[in-house]
């Protein structure tokens, strides 16, 4: 059988061991040191923010940027439902309440017309949300302007979930600083890796201050252990963090090979009818993390995103769904949502096609025989 082809697996650039290697030779494995001070440096100076607190994943950054906006019980939240479920746990972890934002046609992203409409809507319940939290869904940049426009306009902090968009541009300002804070992801499947981690950013130092501390089990300045909040063991380590900075000095190599994948497939599907792709909103710039496809059966002649997913799993191909809409999940269809169908829709006709920057031409050429036969192109 041929070599397994994965979704979005991780690409060394060759750089990261000598990090790792001045970590051990310096004894520095815990979970602060050089490294991770340079790691927060550097990532700060690439997204052109102030501060940057390097944590042990995304959803640590979540949680503790609910936590620095006092979001506590029975608080309301705004969130994208298309997204991924880490997105959406930090506010029940707070005891807050999710009320689930879906979609719009261009971008798959939260939709300005129902965050509108959501909080008007809580607004006459007596409920002022307490934060928004906008996802960039596979690298494609939110209508972010809009989104800040209303949230200004109520007084509502964003955290902007920059996850999946690393390098990810609108008017040439990277994701994840629009909003009060931003959150990243570096888990394996991500565009950079550091095996698992997170970070926050912030222009605002106390938020980014705090989030260190909170991360670090909360300890206070005492020359004994003190504790006056409650903490978590949040921080990312200074080996983990030596494998982010040799990840980083490849990070726009990577967004190009990923943005190349992409129009590798929105070339060769522009030739069948009924297959759609997910696009840039004006000024924008994705690093199309993931290359996602809608099918439309009616008009593929009864192709459908499980069959493709099917005949490329036969050829060690890995493809998936897109995410569930949060609102469908069991453990969140109670909480409130402001739907107009969109999200549902993309779950249904969605598919992930295998997009790791290390693909070959041959691997390429394996993933195009498969779907030529199987649309008939």
């Amino acid at each position: 059988m041929n070599q397994r082809i994965f979704l979005s697996p991780p690409h060394m650039s060759g750089h990261e061991m000598k990090y790792i290697q001045e970590a051990f030779d310096q004894n520095w494995v815990a979970p602060i040191g050089p490294n991770v001070d340079q790691f927060e440096k550097e990532l700060a100076e690439y997204l052109g923010v102030r501060y940057v607190a390097a944590l042990a994943s995304g959803t640590a950054a979540i949680h503790l940027a609910l936590i620095n906006l006092g979001v506590g019980q029975d608080d309301e939240v705004l969130v994208t439902s298309l997204t991924f479920s880490a997105s959406v746990n930090p506010i029940v972890y707070q005891k807050a309440i999710p009320v689930f934002i879906d979609s719009e046609e261009k971008t798959w992203n939260m939709c300005p017309v129902m965050l509108r409409k959501a909080i008007e809507d809580r607004l006459s319940k007596g409920k002022k949300p307490k934060a928004i939290i906008p996802v960039h869904l596979y690298g494609i940049v939110a209508e972010i302007d809009e989104i800040l426009k209303i949230a200004n306009e109520f007084e509502i902090p964003v955290i902007e979930d920059a996850a999946e968009s690393l390098g990810s541009k609108f008017h040439n300002k990277q994701t994840g600083t629009f909003g009060d804070m931003g959150v990243f992801s570096f888990n394996g499947n991500k565009i950079i890796t550091t095996s698992g981690g997170g970070a926050l950013c912030s222009d605002n130092e106390q938020y980014i201050r705090n989030a260190r501390f909170l991360a670090t089990q909360a300890r206070d300045n005492f020359p004994w252990y003190h504790h006056s909040h409650i903490g978590y063991n949040y921080r990312m380590s200074n080996v983990v963090a030596g494998i982010g900075r040799g990840q980083l000095s490849v990070l726009d190599e990577r967004v190009l090979q990923r943005r190349k994948i992409f129009e590798f497939y929105k070339e060769l599907f522009s030739q069948v009818q009924g297959i759609s792709v997910s696009s840039e909103p004006e000024n924008a710039f994705s690093n199309r993390w993931l290359s996602c496809i809608l099918i439309h059966p009616e008009k593929t002649f009864g192709k459908t995103p499980a069959g493709l997913i099917e005949v490329l799993e036969k050829e060690n191909i890995e493809a998936r769904h897109i995410w569930k809409p949060m609102h469908t999940q069991p453990v969140f269809e109670n909480y409130p949502a402001y739907m107009n169908g969109t999200s549902e829709r993309i779950f249904e006709q969605g598919v992930c096609l295998p997009s790791g920057s290390a693909m070959t031409q041959k691997e390429l050429a394996r993933i195009e025989e498969v779907l030529r036969n199987y649309f008939n192109i």
